[in-house]
């Protein structure tokens, strides 16, 4: 069901993961940015880039979904 309200609002496959590589980016660049601050604020910002670090899995698969239900055929009426 979700595939299916994804792909009709336009959304696609690619989408998705490209959002999944964006997420590691910004997880890394999030982790860099955890070393530069003092130690009071370190581990809230540690956190944050570990949080963000969740992220590419479920974009990926979700994605995977969006392509696997396109080359089956489901979306066509």
């Amino acid at each position: 069901m979700l595939p299916k309200r994804l792909h009709e609002v336009g959304l696609r496959g690619w989408h998705f993961q490209v959002g999944s590589l964006g997420s590691i980016l910004l997880c890394v660049a999030l982790w860099i940015r955890a070393k530069t601050v003092d130690q009071e604020e370190r581990g809230n910002a540690e956190r944050r880039a570990l949080f963000v670090g969740l992220w590419p899995p479920t974009f990926w698969l979700i994605g995977e979904s969006l392509d696997t239900h396109g080359r089956s055929g489901r979306f066509r009426r």
